[in-house]
Order: C-alpha cells, then sequence, then structure tokens
C-alpha cells in the first residue's frame, strides 16, 4: 500500500511523517528525491545547467537552488522545463525505493498532490491539515522567511479545500506536536488494519 502524504507549507508534514518512520515505515520524501536527481554529476544536473545555464552553479559546484527558484517562480515556461526534466527522474527514483521498501507500507511525502494531479499514484492520500494562520505562523518561524514571502508560497499552492478534496484520510494539526504524535500513530494502526483484511 502506498500512502501519498500531503499538505501545504507549515502544515507539519515532515513531523508526522517522523512520527510514522519511528513506527519503522518507509518514508520517502519527494523534495529529497528531488534534490537527488539534479546532484552534481547526475544526468539531471547536466540537463538543468544545459538549460539554464552556469549562472545557477554555486561555489562548491551544486546547483543553487533558491537561484533555480526564482529562474521559475514567475516564469511558467521554464518551470515545464525543468518540471520535464525531473519529474520523470523523480518517478525511477521513487518506484526503486518503493521496490527495496522492508515496511507493511509506504508513504511518499509530497507537497503538490493536488496541483501535479497525481492522485493516482496512491493508494490513500493522507492530508494534514491546519488553520492557515497557523501554517503562517509555522513556516515563518521554521524557515526565517518574511510573512510576505511564506504568504507568496501559500497563494502559490492549492487552497485547503481543494486539498481537502482528494483526501481520504486527515490528520488535523492545530493543537501541539504530542497531539500530532497521537494522531498519526492511530492512523499508523488504521493503515496496519487494512493491510491485514
Amino acid at each position: 500500500m502506498i500512502i501519498g502524504l500531503t499538505g501545504g507549507i507549515g502544515s507539519g508534514k515532515s513531523a508526522a511523517a517522523n512520527f510514522f518512520q519511528d513506527e519503522g515505515i518507509n518514508v520517502i520524501d519527494a523534495d529529497n528525491l528531488a534534490r537527488e536527481v539534479i546532484a552534481q554529476n547526475t544526468p539531471g544536473f547536466k540537463s538543468v545547467v544545459d538549460y539554464f545555464g552556469s549562472n545557477i552553479i554555486d561555489v562548491d559546484g551544486s546547483i543553487n537552488r533558491s537561484k533555480l527558484r526564482n529562474e521559475i517562480f514567475d516564469n511558467e515556461q521554464k518551470k515545464k522545463v525543468l518540471e520535464s526534466i525531473t519529474h520523470p527522474l523523480v518517478r525511477n527514483l521513487m518506484a526503486e525505493r518503493i521496490e527495496t521498501s522492508k515496511s507493511p507500507y509506504s508513504i511518499i511525502m509530497v507537497p503538490l498532490i493536488f496541483e501535479t494531479k497525481s492522485m493516482g499514484a496512491y493508494n490513500r492520500i493522507l492530508v494534514i491539515d491546519c488553520d492557515p494562520e497557523l501554517q503562517l505562523k509555522r513556516a515563518t518561524l521554521r524557515d526565517n522567511n518574511s510573512k510576505e514571502q511564506i504568504q507568496k508560497i501559500l497563494d502559490s499552492q492549492c487552497s485547503r479545500e481543494e486539498r481537502l478534496s482528494i483526501a481520504n484520510d486527515v490528520i488535523p494539526n492545530n493543537d501541539s506536536l504530542d497531539d500530532l504524535k497521537t494522531r498519526s500513530l492511530s492512523m499508523h494502526k488504521f493503515y496496519l488494519g487494512l493491510i491485514k483484511k
């Protein structure tokens, strides 16, 4: 069984993922895979640099992700090119990781399931949901970004209603980390029960 774990910026996706991981569940972070496929000396790295130019290369020789983000932020064409390079590579890597997984089910942590219309890739979709004001507050504290920057990211993601519309399961996260842990563990038990059926 493959669970797509999603939620907006600052919703608590990573914290929830950690609780599942502590129970021995294989968690695959799509963002990490996206970094891996454009790491130095990979075919993805070469393709990205060929298209965007060497000005996106950092002093250490790796791709400067914030420069790359700026390149595509308001440019739909460049964004599409980047996605056409990275998405197939990420999908292949993800398939490999799922294939070699030893846990009863796997969780793929993906920020943009609704936006990429990739609902069909998962057996169930788990949304970590929280109030938008709380998201803004958490993400601002965590990322040392201004409220305006975080709001821009929030505005670029799908709405809370859209995200909830694709959910099979929802964990509300407006309370403490302990509450999130309790809810995550009961969801874990629920998934183990589904597998046994």
